[in-house]
């Protein structure tokens, strides 16, 4: 599937009808909704027949932010442990990340910090992150209160949001302030940061080069 992917990708990168293109992704444990909450903003459905994804996939999805056509490559990554090296992979050139725990389970709440890790050591330093602790439909079965999101995101310097991929609560505006956080920083770094090209459509963030993988120092991945 990863293969398939980036084929897809490089296709859709070549459509240059936008301003703005941003590569996010959405990472936390299996099973915290990764896929239903992505399928309910790029196509507005729900299901809760999902099997767990293997390896990696993406959609794609324009919108409109400040008068700015801004497309979107939306990554949904797998969580299993056994998918790690695949995942990490596609960490590199992303401008923001959705780091999704499930209220109702706890593990995925405490595996949040081993994200945040492999956020700050495979990704760019400018990576954006927003918190999300979804499920929140689920109010019988929480186990993880708002206030203890709250307090997470607040200790880790990122902004927070509980939200139900099946009662299409807080979807959209996880996105649309996952944007324009992206956009802030880029209106304030477009002079002087060196990531930050100018292109015949608009302005792009490009990706660093390639960090070594710290398993095998001679693969650049």
């Amino acid at each position: 599937m990863a293969g398939v992917g980036e084929t897809k990708w490089q296709k859709d990168a070549a459509d240059q009808n936008f301003d703005y293109m941003f590569k996010l992704l959405i990472i936390g444990n299996s099973s915290v909704g990764k896929t239903s909450f992505l399928f309910r903003y790029a196509d507005d459905s729900f299901t809760s027949a999902f099997v767990s994804t293997v390896g990696i996939d993406f959609k794609v999805k324009t919108v409109f932010r400040h008068d700015k056509r801004v497309k979107l490559q939306i990554w949904d990554t797998a969580g299993q442990e056994r998918y790690r090296t695949i995942t990490t992979a596609y960490y590199r050139g992303a401008m923001g990340f959705i780091l999704m725990y499930d209220v109702t389970n706890e593990e995925s709440f405490t595996s949040i910090q081993d994200w945040i890790t492999q956020i700050k050591t495979y990704s760019w330093d400018n990576a954006q992150v927003i918190l999300v602790g979804n499920k929140c439909d689920m109010e019988d079965e929480r186990v993880i209160s708002f206030e203890r999101g709250k307090h997470l995101a607040e200790s880790l310097g990122v902004e927070f949001f509980e939200t139900s991929a099946k009662d299409n609560v807080n979807v959209k505006g996880v996105f649309e302030r996952l944007v324009d956080i992206i956009c802030d920083k880029m209106s304030e770094s477009l002079d002087s940061d060196p990531n930050l090209v100018a292109g015949p459509k608009g302005t792009r963030l490009t990706e660093q080069p390639q960090r070594n993988n710290p398993i095998n120092p001679n693969c650049n991945c």
